[in-house]
């Protein structure tokens, strides 16, 4: 039922893009579908500093395509204090918008960093939902026989011309226990952040804010196990960059 998420979560999506297709929305933007562009972004790069011992997050993406047709290439990770890397998830995927608000992915990911690693097919979307929500959602199948889910949701309210606050929300639900990578079955962790970041261009941007991450069910357990405390606080100084 927990991996079925990210399955009625495109249902929701598919019944949003309905209504704004009522509204006469749907049009992709008025840009020929055969030129090409390339764009890369680093929406995240971190020192967070908290309980536990300071380290530093990235998170970006590049793709090349059309205005309908897009290949992307998304990373994520943590580097810790002491040089090990946790929290590393690679992809690299097709998109297709199916109009202004969503786009449809598919294609690989892959679990790379100082633990076992896992690789995955990716079948998801992404884009804005009514209210101006962003969001992502995935469901991943691995080639051990695990299934896995993820659902990430943004909103950005302007302060000012330059002064922007943006709260996101991001949760994992997995089908089995992976000691390998310490994830219990069930849903394995939820994290929040709110971020006020300083738009000096829109390709420039640094931000302080505060996260919180809490590991739960016997996720929460093996962390435990190894001593480590299963929610944490922390505060934030980055920046994002778009090119």
């Amino acid at each position: 039922m927990k991996i079925a998420l990210p399955f009625l979560a495109l249902a929701a999506i598919s019944t949003a893009h309905a209504q704004h297709a009522a509204h006469g929305d749907t049009a992709m933007p008025p840009m020929a579908e055969t030129a090409l562009f390339a764009g890369a972004g680093l929406e995240r790069l971190e020192n967070r500093l908290g309980s536990r011992q300071p380290d530093l997050r990235w998170q970006g993406q590049a793709w090349f395509g059309t205005s309908v047709d897009r290949i992307w290439l998304k990373t994520e990770g943590v580097r810790e204090h002491n040089g090990r890397i946790e929290d590393g998830r690679h992809e690299l995927l097709y998109s297709r918008a199916i109009s202004a608000w969503a786009d449809l992915q598919a294609g690989l990911r892959a679990d790379l960093d100082s633990r076992t690693g896992r690789q995955w097919a990716a079948l998801g979307a992404h884009g804005t939902a009514p209210m101006f929500v962003g969001y992502e959602v995935a469901a991943y199948f691995s080639d051990a026989g695990h299934a896995a889910a993820r659902v990430a949701l943004s909103y950005e309210l302007p302060l000012s011309e330059h002064l922007i606050l943006q709260t996101d929300v991001e949760t994992n639900i997995y089908s089995k226990g992976d000691p390998g990578r310490r994830i219990g079955p069930g849903i394995a962790d939820i994290e929040a952040g709110l971020r006020l970041r300083y738009e000096f261009s829109r390709k420039f941007a640094p931000y302080i804010g505060v996260s919180y991450a809490e590991k739960l069910g016997e996720t929460a357990r093996l962390a435990r196990r190894d001593g480590e405390k299963p929610g944490a606080a922390r505060v934030l100084f980055g920046l994002s960059a778009r090119f």
